[in-house]
């Protein structure tokens, strides 16, 4: 059963296009971050995919695995705002950051600031037909950010795309009420290639994971220590790196 499952595709339509998927096809060409992804997270990064219309191929979702903490799944900006944009009750959006400027908050609209200013969070509006009030979501900035380098490089452009998602998620639930951030999360990173992967993944995207606890294994691998299985990965299975 197991076999089939990674060897048999499942075949569902994006945008009208034509997606298959297989086990096989993702752990060969589709998860990054360097770990051994499990059969049962392969089976639900590909499910997901299949009920959520998402085309891991256009780089619309990732498997991303690090070491042996859980899989995370991690759905790109454009995705996301694609299942907005195409609900019939999306009437567009406003977007951008918050600073305190002369001891007062001010919202600035874009991601834009003065030499003086000092960066407080981010802020977005999002409108519905059906509604006569948009949906407000405010957010702060030491919430959200790790001080990862690219948060440290564009910590406006970042916050205001997490405010994005923020009111996107509230304004339509039933669509996207159940993605989360990695940011909303607070996932642990780690160093070396991870952090590679991950900055790469936060100036494309706006990382709305879902994580996938495993089941204990069963069977017991021999004896290694680390540093062999370390080098045992990279010489032998070296990770695929998203293309942006």
């Amino acid at each position: 059963m197991a076999n089939e499952l990674m060897t048999k595709n499942v075949e569902f339509e994006v945008n009208g296009e034509p997606v298959k998927l297989s086990g096989n096809t993702i752990k060969e060409y589709l998860v990054n971050g360097g770990g051994n992804v499990s059969d049962q997270e392969v089976v639900m990064f590909m499910n997901l995919c299949k009920f959520q219309k998402l085309n891991p191929f256009l780089k619309e979702a990732y498997l991303i695995k690090f070491g042996t903490q859980p899989a995370q799944i991690i759905v790109s900006k454009e995705a996301f705002m694609k299942r907005a944009e195409a609900h019939a009750q999306y009437d567009g959006l406003e977007a951008g950051v918050i600073v305190e400027r002369d001891q007062q908050l001010v919202e600035v609209e874009g991601a834009v600031m003065l030499n003086g200013d000092k960066l407080i969070g981010g802020w977005a509006k999002v409108y519905r037909e059906d509604r006569s009030r948009p949906v407000i979501s405010k957010i702060s900035l030491k919430e959200f950010s790790k001080g990862q380098s690219t948060w440290n490089q564009m910590p406006l452009t970042m916050i205001r795309k997490t405010a994005i998602v923020n009111a996107l998620r509230e304004a339509f639930p039933e669509s996207l009420g159940a993605m989360y951030t990695e940011e909303e999360q607070q996932v642990p990173t780690e160093l070396s290639q991870e952090v590679i992967v991950q900055q790469e993944i936060e100036e494309n995207s706006n990382q709305i994971e879902v994580d996938i606890k495993e089941q204990p294994l069963k069977t017991t691998l021999k004896d290694v220590s680390e540093v062999e299985q370390s080098q045992l990965f990279d010489e032998t299975n070296p990770p695929i790196e998203p293309g942006f």
